[in-house]
């Protein structure tokens, strides 16, 4: 039975003891509306997310995405989804990232579903996952080249396993 003395803090209650605690490398920002979302420079995320997950029950990465801004310094930002089974609060985390080593850390020695939405985000978006234990595609073939969810790849882009034609309409879909 639950005790009704005792209240599970608030969503904007963990949110203001992460900030305190990472108070050079945690701050608070826009995110979804009427979500809490705090913005985390990726040389604390592991700390947060262990954090989070240790002392605020956060037990679920629900999802981790990634949106590119291409005109910013650090053109991705990779987006954490957590979710609390026991108090039932959620929050966002987002992380600049770019396309260079060692990339951000992996989140898959703390969440097991880290590892397909990694894999996803390094294959769609070219982010990469340090420490991340299977970091091959997930969606697209080993040949492939590019990263087809970033801003300026090209549509009409051809892969080499694909051939320079793709059946008989390809000139009126591609031009």
């Amino acid at each position: 039975m639950n005790d009704t003395t005792t209240k599970n803090p608030s969503t904007a209650d963990v949110a203001l003891k992460v900030k305190e605690l990472f108070a050079s490398t945690v701050r608070e920002g826009p995110g979804p509306v009427g979500d809490v979302c705090l913005w985390v420079e990726a040389r604390s995320l592991s700390d947060v997310l262990r954090h989070l997950k240790d002392e605020h029950l956060f037990d679920v990465l629900m999802d981790e995405t990634c949106v590119d801004y291409p005109d910013r310094p650090q053109r991705f930002e990779v987006i954490y989804n957590l979710y609390s089974l026991s108090t039932g609060n959620r929050i966002f985390l987002k992380v600049a990232a770019d396309d260079q080593e060692p990339g951000l850390p992996s989140a898959t020695h703390l969440y097991g579903s880290a590892d397909w939405f990694e894999r996803e985000i390094f294959d769609m978006f070219g982010v990469r996952f340090e420490n991340h234990p299977d970091p091959r595609r997930i969606l697209m073939y080993e040949g492939f080249e590019g990263h087809p969810l970033r801003k300026d790849y090209p549509a009409t882009r051809r892969q080499p396993i694909i051939g320079p034609t793709d059946g008989p309409d390809h000139q009126a879909r591609h031009g």
